[in-house]
């Protein structure tokens, strides 16, 4: 497995923009080995994480807790008042809001949701959005729309968004997204590209995404990240992180 150059650390810059670690992750309902998804996080050393698939029943909010201590994390937003995306983030950040928002359910189909926020990391203010795009390609479409609806009404200048689209790169949300939004892996790719590895051939279905004026410094599968490992990552849930670090500009 070839190892990813090491991104940035997080810092402020002088000017007051700064770089912050950003890690979007399909937890699977922490149904797996969560002592090696918490070294995972952890060892990535994010500011924000994007979760899919988070608790959402008994005790839900005390399995998010537990994961974000073992994380060395808060939790942000999100869980079962999202439908599943949930927000972690690192005592760096100065949260402003938060919002979890429900999307219309189609007959026959699972809940959807987004959990949102507005951060700010010295200067820097960004809006998060984490999400989980449905399965049926039509209502996955119309989600990515609304996706795109929610970030212009955050009335933030930087952006950045990210999940499991259930669909890869040639794929019509996908591309909906990207044509409004940079795909960070494509920007500046930096790691390992497939997220999805339980089918043939492997697959990208989870992805970071950021509005103009964010600047992608690298992007990808944390491979070789010191503290990473690959039976972690194989133990911790059925996907693989993304694991980007942006430079965000000053307010």
């Amino acid at each position: 497995m070839a190892t990813t150059p090491l991104l940035p650390d997080s810092r402020t810059e002088s000017d007051g923009s700064a770089v912050v670690r950003v890690l979007s992750y399909n937890i699977r309902s922490m149904r797996d080995d969560v002592r090696a998804l918490a070294r995972v996080i952890g060892a990535c050393a994010p500011d924000l994480v994007l979760l899919q698939e988070a608790p959402r029943f008994f005790r839900w909010r005390k399995k998010l807790a537990r994961l974000a201590s073992e994380s060395h994390l808060v939790m942000l937003s999100g869980g079962a008042t999202a439908a599943g995306p949930a927000l972690l983030c690192s005592l760096r950040a100065t949260v402003e809001r938060t919002e979890d928002v429900l999307l219309p359910l189609t007959p026959g189909q699972h809940r959807r949701g987004f959990a949102t926020a507005v951060v700010r990391f010295g200067g820097a203010r960004v809006g998060v959005l984490s999400c989980h795009l449905s399965l049926d390609r039509n209502e996955r479409y119309a989600q990515g729309g609304m996706l795109l609806d929610r970030l212009a009404g955050m009335g933030v200048e930087h952006v950045v968004a990210g999940g499991d689209l259930n669909e890869g790169p040639d794929g019509r949300t996908f591309r909906r997204l990207g044509e409004s939004l940079t795909d960070c892996w494509a920007a500046a790719p930096r790691g390992g590209e497939h997220t999805w590895v339980r089918n043939e051939p492997h697959r990208r279905i989870d992805a970071l995404f950021v509005s103009e004026g964010v600047d992608v410094l690298g992007c990808g599968v944390p491979h070789g990240q010191p503290g990473v490992s690959e039976r972690d990552l194989a133990a911790a849930t059925d996907h693989l992180p993304v694991l980007a670090a942006l430079r965000v500009p000053a307010a």
